[in-house]
């Protein structure tokens, strides 16, 4: 519960700088805070880096947390990212959400 509120924040604050220029300077400053607060900062980096076709690779993607693989399932319309979660996903529901997500 600690971990969800103390998430909750950033995470609407990443969600509303996703697509703009100010994101790298602001994933940077809450990565410089501590280790728990860092991991955020890194998955909305990767996530930001899928939704603008930036460089990453499918291998970060599953090594991600089933949270931000889910998210990525729900909202992506990149096909490498929806491919590798319905095929490799760590979990069932991430990869159904994943296959339905694919077909619609």
């Amino acid at each position: 519960m600690a971990n969800t509120a103390v998430c909750e924040y950033p995470d609407r604050q990443a969600a509303a700088l996703l697509t703009t220029p100010a994101h790298p300077a602001w994933s940077r400053a809450r990565a410089a805070t501590d280790a728990f607060t860092a991991r955020r900062p890194r998955e909305w980096a990767l996530l930001r880096a899928i939704t603008l076709d930036g460089p990453w690779s499918p291998e970060e993607l599953l090594a991600a947390t089933d949270r931000l693989q889910l998210h990525t399932a729900r909202t992506t319309t990149r096909i490498p990212a929806l491919t590798a979660l319905a095929a490799h996903g760590c979990t069932h529901r991430i990869r159904t959400t994943t296959r339905t997500h694919l077909t619609a």
